[in-house]
């Protein structure tokens, strides 16, 4: 018998404290009725439903050719082929190695909430909970939704920032009900709780959760009414590509040539991904909750209470029948991480659990007890720890692999419940119409790359999990893993001299520098950090005299072969530059949106070198590559990231410091805007771009990533003189924003085409929503400014809005721009 001690009572475990089955074990038992078993009785039976996974199977062979062939039988693999099926794509087949839900949807707690810390991923929660009103009605199985709404509770002032915070983020996202509300208002929803100690909440109205087993199980009957076909007990034995692009998936009941191939195989995804020599980053954890006998003070209440969340104590609460649920989130010490399932999951596991532990759970059970006080005098009854798939980010893999024809992902989604519906809408609309309907880069496979080690994986997961609860502020950086192989050669001596890092893509880039005077480290705010002031003088440092910036992490890749011109030329929307210049291009998706940008470099008549953002390093090389296997291009596509780093120089003074350390003439009327030029600098090859993202006179250096400590040393020695400094990606945003050029990922992405963001006269019907894509104080004009998308009867010069902030409106006028004047082209 377990016991939870505070204040002197004891939160206990009942006598006859059992583990609790799922309905679908149940049925596969031949149980009536819900039933407790005693751990021996679950070990027998877990036995033989092992024995039945295995031993068992189709009696049929499968269809020899499919479209589209799913793995993974779960929430996320039955959505998927739900929403193919219905967007009327014909031959889609889903096999799951054992029974529909096994692995982590059958045991999920089922919360399915509107909110979302991170923007884009409203849109999915949105669709989710809005398909699951109907999702009964359109398929006959009811799903167990229930919206009692939900409640994020702030206990300290930080996190009533917090919920500002949010708000403010909320605000162009109006059809979700979404407030902050007094303690009177919380204890009006939900009465057992003590609100002394609460300071406000965030009340989701119409939030609530629903039951996996059931939802999993409607979106495969309506699979299979759209005319999907789902094969249980078949497992993926192998996986072989094609010289066509299409796969061969390898079953012990035939095999499928299919069109594509989704892995939607939860903590089994790496497994799948082993058999085309790829490492999935996904790892397992166990995540425990209890379930407590019945509760008189909630059963007298007659209605169901909103989930809590208690953020400072780290779990949440729902209603169950007249008890409660209760999962809590533990610390790195605590958490436990099924760290020895990284090279693969015991044969035979689906719908087992683990052991319970509830050491783990102590101090979460105590707060528990303390804000609900009923706790103190109930019995636990059940506990549940199994295992859940984490990406080290939590957020997931949803799209294409890059590297791959055809491969897509759809798992290591924590909170797959909640995202099922609205995730398998998405990919299924990617795959229909060749493009994403919108921005969801957060999720992107492209995000991670070679540089990932199990290591790195391994303890990213251990921090996202148990900092589930974490305060969310704005420019967050988390450490744990860091520094990854990607630092460049400057790395040290930066670091040295003060750079305070951030990471991009794996690389560690700095952010800001700090002076010996500095208050240093990395101290986030809702308002004005740590890092105002020093940004405010690096600004100041490039516009009155230069700056280094390391550049290294920006994606880089080259395009040559004879196709190499006819392949750009399709691909950007922009005209090609001539040999020894570069223009900036934009690649736009069938529908006309904005998928990436580029600098385009022509180093011969089909040799092109490439230049992206840090994040969109394998986004963008995924769809020149895609396109140039579709079209038949005979060229040849190069990532050389990780081998040519780069070094920024910018400021009125660039100029005569780079001519410092070399012979060649760099005056205006050689080296043009945009012009490119091989370099010795201090006997050091460099291929330099004129360019700079700061709007002032500025130039890139490529080179050999074995020369960046050297080229950095001689760049401030040469600059000594001229009161040279280091700026970091801080400092350059904000003089980007003041000079009026926008910025992949911000106000360049897939839910805006050209015209809507202001660079019609770059690109040889409207849409504008009223939010704010980035801000920045302006250190040069000292006041605030935001880039937004307005309605167009709010765009002319002089009108006036408000922008909110932290739960306040501000005054702000729409201005001309740029707001500084760029780099001068004479």
């Amino acid at each position: 018998m377990a016991f939870i001690k505070r204040g002197g009572k004891l939160l206990k475990c009942a006598p006859n404290f059992k583990v609790w089955v799922s309905r679908n074990t149940q049925r596969t038992l031949g149980v009536s009725s819900l039933k407790q078993l005693t751990g021996t009785d679950v070990n027998n039976i877990q036995c033989k439903q092992t024995m039945s996974y295995t031993t068992g199977g189709l009696q049929k062979r499968v269809k020899d050719d499919a479209d589209t062939v799913i793995i993974g039988g779960g929430a996320l693999g039955t959505s998927t082929a739900y929403h193919l099926a219905k967007a009327g794509i014909k031959d889609v087949v889903l096999l799951e190695k054992s029974e529909l839900t096994a692995g982590a949807t059958w045991h999920a707690a089922g919360l399915a909430t509107y909110y979302q810390p991170v923007i884009n991923l409203k849109r999915i929660t949105w669709t989710s909970l809005m398909l699951y009103r109907q999702l009964a009605e359109e398929t006959g199985q009811q799903v167990g939704f229930h919206r009692p709404g939900s409640i994020r509770l702030a206990a300290t002032p930080a996190r009533v920032d917090e919920f500002r915070y949010q708000m403010q983020r909320h605000g162009w996202h109006s059809h979700i009900p979404q407030r902050i509300i007094e303690p009177d208002e919380i204890h009006r929803l939900n009465p057992l709780l003590n609100t002394d100690k609460i300071l406000a909440g965030l009340y989701m109205e119409g939030d609530g959760h629903i039951d996996p087993y059931s939802l999993t199980q409607a979106y495969a009957i309506g699979a299979r009414k759209y005319g999907a076909e789902i094969y249980q007990h078949s497992p993926v034995l192998g996986l072989k590509q094609t010289s066509d692009g299409k796969w061969d998936v390898e079953t012990q009941h035939g095999t499928i040539r299919a069109n594509r191939v989704v892995n939607a195989a939860g903590f089994w995804s790496r497994e799948v991904g082993e058999m085309i020599g790829i490492e999935v980053p996904v790892v397992t954890t166990q995540h425990q909750y209890i379930l407590t006998s019945s509760i008189p003070e909630l059963k007298k209440l007659n209605r169901e209470v909103p989930v809590i969340r208690d953020l400072d104590g780290s779990y949440y609460v729902r209603q169950e029948r007249s008890g409660l649920l209760i999962g809590p989130y533990e610390n790195q010490e605590n958490m436990k991480l099924q760290d020895n399932w990284i090279d693969g999951v015991p044969p035979g596991f689906g719908r087992e659990l683990f052991e319970s532990d509830m050491d783990r759970l102590s101090e979460h059970l105590e707060a528990a007890m303390e804000l609900i006080p009923a706790l103190q005098t109930a019995d636990i009854q059940t506990v549940i720890n199994g295992p859940l798939a984490f990406s080290p980010d939590s957020v997931g893999l949803v799209g294409p692999y890059p590297g791959l024809k055809n491969y897509w992902m759809m798992c290591g989604v924590i909170g797959g419940i909640v995202y099922s519906g609205g995730l398998g809408k998405y990919l299924t609309d990617w795959i229909v119409s060749g493009e994403p309907p919108h921005d969801l880069i957060e999720l992107d496979p492209a995000r991670y790359g070679k540089w990932l080690t199990k290591e790195y994986i391994t303890a990213k997961t251990r921090e996202t999990y148990s900092f589930n609860n974490k305060l969310n502020h704005p420019f967050e950086e988390r450490f744990a893993g860091r520094p990854t192989e990607r630092t460049s050669g400057a790395y040290q001596k930066m670091k040295d001299r003060g750079a305070e890092f951030g990471l991009r893509s794996g690389w560690e880039v700095p952010n800001w520098f700090a002076l010996p005077t500095d208050d240093k480290g990395y101290k986030p705010s809702f308002r004005r950090t740590n890092w105002f002031e020093p940004v405010g003088r690096e600004c100041h440092t490039v516009m009155e005299s230069a700056g280094i910036i390391d550049l290294s992490s920006t994606g880089k890749f080259t395009v040559r072969g004879k196709d190499a011109s006819n392949l750009m030329n399709y691909l950007c929307a922009t005209e090609l530059p001539q040999v020894g210049m570069s223009h900036v291009a934009y690649m736009l998706t069938p529908s006309g949106k904005i998928y990436g940008e580029l600098t385009v470099c022509r180093l011969a008549k089909d040799h092109f070198f490439c230049v992206s953002a840090a994040a969109a390093e394998l986004h963008h090389i995924r769809w020149v590559e895609d396109h140039a296997f579709q079209g038949n291009f005979d060229v040849q596509i190069t990532n050389i990231t990780d081998d040519r780093a780069c070094l920024g120089i910018a400021g009125p003074k660039s100029r005569e410091v780079l001519q410092t350390l070399t012979s060649c003439d760099l005056s205006h009327q050689t080296f043009l805007p945009m012009g490119t030029r091989e370099l010795l600098l201090d006997s050091i090859p460099v291929f330099a771009i004129r360019a700079s993202d700061t709007g002032e006179l500025g130039y890139e250096l490529y080179h050999d990533k074995k020369h960046t400590a050297k080229l950095y040393d001689a760049l401030l020695s040469a600059g000594d003189s001229y009161g040279i400094g280091d700026f970091g990606s801080y400092a350059a945003n904000t003089m980007r924003m003041e000079k009026g050029y926008r910025t992949w990922g911000r106000e360049l992405t897939v839910d805006y085409n050209p015209f809507e963001t202001g660079l019609d006269e770059d690109i040889h019907p409207n849409k504008v929503i009223g939010n704010t894509t980035s801000g920045c104080y302006s250190y040069s004009t000292k006041q605030g400014i935001a880039y937004a998308y307005l309605p167009l009867n709010l765009t002319s010069v002089g009108s006036k809005v408000e922008v909110e902030m932290m739960g306040k409106p501000y005054a702000a006028t729409v201005i001309p721009e740029p707001l500084l004047e760029r780099e001068s082209t004479v």
